[in-house]
């Protein structure tokens, strides 16, 4: 059995009604709606409209201000710290990389700390807001505590995912987007949702031993760090998922590590906070702050092509570059639609019918 395909314009029409239903008003409806589909377009289900309900649940909670006042609360030439004043995060990251651009224009580079948000979707969708200006641009945000650090069997750090998109000529851009987590916790939501195993070295069992079940974190496992055991290098996963936690909530004043608020409504918040909400940290660098950007966007082509050419190794049909496969898969859902799993078609059939929307 297939799983049923919705175009684009589908998808986005009930998601926009739904962000309207809850108070958002139209712009910031529409921004959100389209961070959000991005991920599916990408091919990054784990983190689009099967998340909607979600978002949903939290501003039921009255944890997800559907209106906020969205404000540097301190600042110098380069630098700011963004209050997410509890909004979507997915309209709160957008305009706070809109100034770390801004910052960029004048100053050459700009780097933006953000508390009292909320889950913004993909990383990759806001660093690639800084390649039309010519920019890098970087994000990267703290998440839930569902990841163990190597050696423990306590969960205090997210997934905490780290974005670079770095433009480039007649070449698609360089665009990095990954968990800073062997797996990221939406790919074991979609493992669930198919009842498939996880592959070992995903997650871990409360008691810290390797699991293939992909509901280990409902019965007090955790993730593990990029490289899954100590052998395999997940210190330097851990290392790259505290870095994250650091810039995103530390710098800014959010809530981190074990601290920071689950996505999910029916748990509520830690209750002694060491911060406001959700951090993220997001960074532009204007290319010609450091050498002329025609030069550097050739210098990238040359780069790609030659990566590119990478003799690939016995079954493999080529090298990839980052970015490749979203790229390519946007395109194809752009075209032929988007599959959604039917647990996710429920799951919206049932949102739907609480506002008097239809899934069409």
């Amino acid at each position: 059995m297939t799983d049923p395909v919705y175009t684009y314009r589908q998808l986005q029409d009930f998601t926009l009604q739904i962000f309207d239903k809850i108070g958002c008003p139209p712009a910031e409806a529409t921004l959100a709606t389209e961070v959000l589909l991005n991920a599916d377009l990408r091919g990054i289900d784990s983190h689009g409209i099967a998340r909607l309900s979600g978002y949903v649940r939290l501003w039921e909670a009255k944890r997800v201000n559907a209106t906020p006042d969205v404000r540097i609360v301190h600042e110098s030439p380069s630098t700011a710290v963004v209050d997410g004043d509890s909004g979507l995060g997915l309209v709160v990251a957008p305009k706070a990389m809109e100034i770390a651009i801004a910052k960029a224009k004048v100053a050459g580079t700009g780097w933006v700390a953000v508390k009292n948000s909320n889950h913004f979707g993909i990383a990759g969708h806001h660093a690639m807001m800084a390649l039309e200006h010519d920019m890098i641009g970087i994000a990267m945000t703290n998440a839930s505590p569902l990841v163990a650090p190597t050696f423990s069997i306590e969960r205090l750090l997210g997934t905490n995912p780290i974005a670079v998109a770095i433009p480039a000529g007649s070449q698609p851009p360089f665009v990095a987007d990954f968990a800073t987590t062997t797996a990221a916790n939406g790919k074991l939501e979609i493992l669930q949702r198919k009842n498939q195993q996880a592959p070992i070295g995903w997650i871990q069992t409360k008691d810290g031993k390797p699991s293939t079940d992909p509901n280990e974190a409902k019965s007090g496992g955790a993730l593990i760090p990029l490289g899954s055991d100590r052998e395999h290098g997940s210190h330097k996963g851990y290392c790259l998922g505290a870095w994250v936690d650091i810039f995103s909530a530390v710098l800014s004043g959010a809530n981190y590590g074990p601290w920071v608020p689950p996505f999910v409504a029916f748990l509520s918040p830690p209750s002694d906070p060491v911060g406001d909400g959700i951090g993220h940290f997001f960074g532009a660098m204007r290319v010609d702050a450091f050498r002329p950007a025609a030069d550097f966007k050739h210098h990238m082509d040359n780069w790609i092509t030659r990566f590119r050419a990478a003799k690939p190794i016995e079954g493999q049909e080529r090298v990839l570059i980052p970015g490749d496969p979203e790229r390519e898969m946007s395109a194809q859902r752009m075209q032929t639609g988007i599959p959604l799993n039917p647990k996710v078609v429920e799951d919206l059939k049932i949102l739907g019918e609480r506002f008097g929307l239809v899934l069409a």
